[in-house]
């Protein structure tokens, strides 16, 4: 167990009589490695339920066909379109990808605002600017007249049906156009191109964010079968055998499956990991019994659950005299970038004295040195219970393949992953724990809705060059 930086003795008595109370509050958020197993045992039934053609209904963890059949495999080559609508703007890009070289040559982009009368009009309206804005790119790139496969990365809740075709469940992030919702977006985005008639594109392959990351590392490292972001949220896909994917008809092969992790413990099982802080934070959400996991790990509650336990040992008069501040007492003032500026080897104590300060509180080194534990021990139950889901992943895929050691590569993305210090760390240590039989190396993305949806398209294009038209190549049913 992690000590305080040993100070005089203060208004709250000893040293060590302080340090075990706030261990004592802090002790739900250590989660042993037998409990981490037992979490990465229930994820595994939840899994297989979600992959069960009657059972899928009823799994948190969604699972999720992508119809995305294989990985890179390094001859990927040609010229492609990619598509990023996820806010109040979009990104259009243009990605050419040369065989001799294994490498993306070159990746341009535009970015393009939505406004708000769009977001809030019509769907014919809103698919008329992105292929206006489309129509506009083509032209700085000098690419009119030339047909294109594009790559469309559409980060709002959808049923994909095929590769090209992924219903709109409801929309998120402040969307609310009309005539979307329960339609084929993909078949939208067509309609809005074949309107105006001035350019065309081949073919479109829907990519969910997760897909993205891991096709765009595939293409550097062909053993990637796992994407994995983490940041604002979290989720996760990796590469399936099709005779375990009992919603899609087939046997052979592989399919990547978009697992939706988030939703893990929405159906109440992980009610003996749930803090009182992780149930106060989930009441207090937009979505309260929602996203039950993603909100105990990612970068949108981290800095919530801090300000809670801080409040909670002010409450408790074991911080700042027992005097919080008015800062302290509102939601959302903790920002989850400060549990990666407190946590900074070496400028971390620093650091905290200055958010502390800022937030107006009366602090002293004792104050600024159990901040600094309260940020680490949340990071790393985050870091642990993402190592636990990560290793179920790598553990099923060692097992459906009957090896008896795996060596895969996982494609990584998110400002957690990458901006916290020591997170990292401390997820690829638990992982070697918990799948001790696993060899896995972590490659961050570069660009996975964009880079990565290009390359969704470009394997695809492999694979099924042999038929004849782009609806062959996105319709048949052939095995790969």
């Amino acid at each position: 167990i992690k000590t305080l930086t040993p100070v005089n003795q203060g208004p709250f008595g000893s040293e060590l009589s302080l340090t075990l109370q706030v261990q004592k509050h802090l002790e739900p958020f250590r989660l042993s490695l037998e409990k981490l197993q037992d979490v990465s045992a229930r994820l595994r039934k939840d899994m297989i339920r979600g992959l069960g053609k009657h059972s899928h209904h009823r799994a948190s963890v969604k699972m999720l066909p992508t119809f995305v059949r294989a990985t890179p495999d390094g001859t990927e080559k040609g010229d492609f379109l990619a598509l990023d609508l996820g806010g109040t703007n979009f990104r259009v890009l243009h990605v050419r990808v040369l065989e001799e070289e294994q490498r993306v040559l070159k990746m341009d982009s535009q970015i393009c605002a939505i406004p708000q009368d769009i977001m809030l009009g019509t769907g014919e309206k809103l698919f008329d600017h992105i292929a206006a804005c489309l129509a506009e790119f083509l032209d700085s790139q000098k690419l009119r007249g030339q047909t294109l496969p594009l790559g469309f990365t559409f980060s709002f809740p959808c049923e994909q049906k095929e590769i090209d075709k992924s219903i709109l469940i409801r929309w998120t992030k402040g969307f609310n156009c009309s005539g979307v919702e329960g339609e084929d977006v993909v078949n939208l985005l067509k309609e809005a191109i074949h309107r105006r008639g001035d350019y065309d594109i081949s073919s479109v392959a829907m990519v969910n964010d997760t897909v993205g990351t891991m096709m765009s590392c595939g293409y550097r490292d062909q053993s990637c079968e796992i994407g994995m972001i983490i940041g604002t949220g979290t989720n996760a896909c990796y590469m399936e055998e099709m005779k375990n994917v009992k919603r899609v008809e087939g046997e052979d092969g592989r399919m990547c499956i978009n697992t939706e992790w988030g939703g893990f413990g929405d159906d109440g099982c992980l009610k003996d990991v749930l803090t009182e802080f992780d149930e106060e934070v989930d009441k207090t959400s937009i979505n309260p019994g929602v996203h039950t996991f993603e909100k105990m790990i990612s970068g949108m509650y981290l800095g919530e659950i801090v300000r809670l336990v801080l409040l909670k040992l002010t409450e408790e008069k074991l911080l700042f005299r027992g005097c919080p501040s008015e800062a302290l007492l509102t939601p959302g003032s903790f920002e989850t970038r400060f549990i990666s500026e407190i946590e900074e080897p070496d400028s971390g104590l620093e650091n905290a004295k200055k958010i502390l300060t800022k937030l107006d509180l009366d602090w002293d080194l004792v104050d600024a040195c159990v901040a600094r534990l309260v940020c680490d021990t949340v990071s790393s139950r985050s870091a642990r219970l993402c190592a636990a889901a990560l290793a179920t992943i790598v553990n099923r895929i060692r097992i459906n393949r009957g090896l008896d050691h795996l060596k895969t590569t996982v494609g990584v993305d998110g400002t957690v992953y990458r901006k916290h210090p020591n997170f990292s760390d401390e997820l690829q240590a638990a992982v070697r724990l918990l799948a001790p039989k696993c060899d896995v190396t972590f490659l961050i993305s570069e660009d996975g809705s964009g880079k990565g949806a290009a390359m969704v398209t470009a394997v695809a294009q492999r694979v099924w060059a042999c038929w004849a038209s782009p609806d062959d190549l996105f319709h048949c049913r052939v095995t790969l």
